[in-house]
């Protein structure tokens, strides 16, 4: 398993370039590196000095650079969809459609390089996966992605087994699955081996990006308002997909007086601008990545109290809203909603209390 970090903040802040700097400051610490990044432009090839391309090549011992490429990972994706069709039907229909004549939709550049970070994550070579996305909401919904998937595959699986249509169908799933499947399907549509291997992965995502030892994010700011705002938004954002956010990075300026406050109790590292092909001044001001456990969790659940915390930083009471409709509780807060998955021992209680103090959500049950 590899740790995998991320850096958030403004486009123009310089994120790429202390991006670049943090992978190069892990190789030298004798870690194995990958440099995955989103950026398919000439850019990025100039600042690391070398073609780039969408497999991953070694620029120095111990750290490869990939050029993430959503036409080819959907490629990849293809080929692996039809060799499951092939496995579960016993006729395939996909296996009539190419990959390369493919059109690339929204929304399919997060979901094919999430993928694709899972599989260097799980291949087992890496140590540490330098990931220099977008940095912004796009980058924290993909990070979120297995967690909300996970509530729709739940949700509606309840909902399914409830309803009349589900109870109807469910005698007649087996003997049509029989003529059309290789394997036995019979019982809960949604327990099937297909369905518990996409569980499966969903899950192993939800715990990572739970856990600041496998998955961190790092936000980028520079002196500008603007930049530094849009940093503290992007703060309370991660914390509602449950990313940890490990500290700040203020590029191309050493003015910290007034920061702390804002970012309270983040650390604050200042990192002077670079200058050309000078790469180690800006590594040794780098912070301490692997320290992202110190700061504040996302959620805190403490059974004894029934009460649940949620650190919301950046956000005041009147942009917090908190519903229960459903089984969970739904939190939105900004652009982002989250849906809470209470352990067993609070699933189903109503909540009796919320408050908003000092940055936290704390809700009552």
């Amino acid at each position: 398993m590899s740790f995998i970090l991320t850096f958030l903040g403004k486009g123009g802040t310089g994120r790429t370039t202390i991006a670049i700097a943090a992978a190069k400051r892990f190789a030298s610490q004798g870690k194995r590196v990958l440099f995955a990044g989103q950026d398919v432009s000439p850019a990025l090839s100039l600042l690391w000095e070398t073609p780039l391309s969408a497999e991953p090549q070694t620029v120095a011992t111990g750290l490869d650079v990939v050029q993430l490429q959503t036409t080819v990972l959907l490629e990849r994706s293809w080929e692996d969809l039809k060799q499951q069709e092939a496995q579960y039907l016993r006729t395939p229909f996909l296996k009539a459609v190419y990959g390369q004549e493919l059109g690339v939709l929204p929304g399919m550049d997060s979901a094919l390089i999430l993928n694709a970070i899972r599989e260097y994550d799980a291949s087992d070579r890496y140590d540490v996966i330098v990931y220099d996305g977008a940095g912004d909401q796009a980058t924290l919904r993909m990070l979120g992605m297995p967690e909300i998937l996970s509530w729709y595959i739940r949700r509606f699986r309840q909902v399914f087994a409830d309803s009349d249509l589900g109870k109807t169908i469910s005698p007649f799933i087996q003997p049509v699955a029989s003529a059309v499947l290789n394997v036995n399907w019979s019982g809960d549509v949604f327990n099937q081996p297909a369905a518990q291997q996409v569980n499966n992965i969903l899950a192993q995502g939800t715990a990572a990006v739970a856990d600041p030892n496998r998955v961190a994010a790092y936000l980028v700011t520079t002196g500008d308002r603007a930049a530094q705002a849009t940093a503290k938004y992007l703060w309370g954002s991660a914390q509602q997909v449950g990313v940890t956010v490990g500290g700040v990075v203020l590029n191309q300026s050493m003015a910290i007086d007034g920061l702390q406050s804002e970012f309270d109790p983040l650390p604050i590292a200042t990192v002077p601008t670079r200058a050309e092909g000078d790469w180690q001044t800006v590594m040794n001001a780098l912070p301490d990545f692997t320290q992202a456990t110190q700061v504040p969790r996302p959620i805190a659940t403490n059974i004894a109290e029934r009460k649940v915390a949620l650190f919301l930083p950046g956000f005041d009471k009147k942009q917090v809203k908190l519903t229960q409709y459903g089984p969970e509780v739904t939190i939105e807060a900004g652009d982002q909603r989250r849906n809470i998955f209470l352990p067993p021992e609070l699933s189903g209680r109503q909540v009796t209390g919320a408050k908003f103090q000092d940055g936290y959500l704390i809700i009552s049950f």
